[in-house]
């Protein structure tokens, strides 16, 4: 049998409607937010990762040879150091042989 629906039930099911399409596209919106935030974190994360893996090869180096090397090239054919450099942008100073190089990592 056919129940023809009144005029407070068509309004009651379209505002449960609206309310459920808005709650969804409240979610999609904050898991999107999330997302971006966890993904800066893990970049930052990242950058600092690869600064202590540059500065430990480069105190191994000095404890090794007596001296800081002077690139980052040379500690990476002599001491096994991988850099993604497509991910970051890496300055290496050396001021002297006996004074630790200053390094930036700072993501892409």
């Amino acid at each position: 049998m056919y129940h023809e629906l009144t005029t407070k039930q068509i309004r009651r099911r379209t505002r449960k409607r609206i309310t459920t399409f808005f709650c969804i596209v409240a979610l999609v919106c904050g898991c999107w937010f999330a997302n971006n935030a966890i993904n800066a974190n893990l970049r930052e994360q990242g950058a600092v990762s690869v600064r202590n893996a540059i500065l430990n090869s480069a105190k191994q180096a000095c404890a090794i040879e007596g001296s800081y090397p002077t690139s980052i090239e040379y500690l990476e054919q002599n001491y096994g150091l991988s850099i993604n450099r497509d991910d970051y942008a890496i300055t290496y100073q050396v001021f002297a042989e006996n004074v630790m190089p200053s390094v930036v990592v700072l993501p892409k």
